[in-house]
């Protein structure tokens, strides 16, 4: 038999975190009628953006990131903001991080990061023949190197484990999957 949907009898809101707030869910099991609680982050969509020079580059940025401690390599990304539509925070986030911008930006898809605790999408963008405009605008949060790398030393990059970040993998699998579906085979 198939899962069933459980049924939410109480949710309870933690404060905001600025970039997610707690939610409690109490839950009843479909199977054994029994509660527990489930903890879920709310928090608003986030955006990748997979950009392209006409020399089909992939412009990158490298990051260090609390929750591992490390620098990692990934594509430019960030938050939703209320005003904005997902494909919106593409552009801005790519104009912010790395100073590009697109001539075309075009949707992927999207992804739950992680559905057992995020309530939230993640959407991919693809954002061709970028070219540098000019100054950058990280915010005081934020301190970003940006490089590029050729796309087709992206499966390499994935493989060796110098791209690391699970979300970054999706949007490249989503990219691969829909223009060079050989590229990971």
């Amino acid at each position: 038999m198939l899962p069933r949907p459980w049924k939410v009898v109480a949710s309870t809101w933690d404060r905001s975190y600025r970039v997610f707030s707690l939610r409690t869910d109490q839950a009843v099991s479909p199977r054994t009628g029994m509660t527990h609680p489930f903890f879920i982050l709310e928090s608003s969509s986030w955006v990748n953006v997979i950009p392209l020079t006409p020399t089909e580059e992939v412009v990158l940025v490298r990051q260090y990131r609390h929750g591992t401690r490390s620098v990692t390599l990934e594509i430019p990304g960030g938050l939703v903001e209320d005003s904005d539509t997902p494909q919106d925070a593409a552009g801005r986030e790519l104009l912010e991080e790395t100073g590009y911008v697109a001539g075309e930006t075009l949707p992927l898809g999207w992804v739950h990061p992680n559905p057992a605790i995020l309530n939230n999408r993640c959407y991919t963008f693809l954002a061709r023949d970028v070219v540098f405009s000019g100054a950058r605008h990280q915010d005081d949060r934020e301190d970003i190197e940006v490089l590029t790398r050729p796309l087709s030393a992206i499966p390499r990059l994935i493989r060796e484990g110098e791209i690391s970040h699970s979300l970054v993998v999706a949007a490249f699998y989503r990219l691969f999957m829909e223009y060079q579906p050989d590229a990971f085979w």
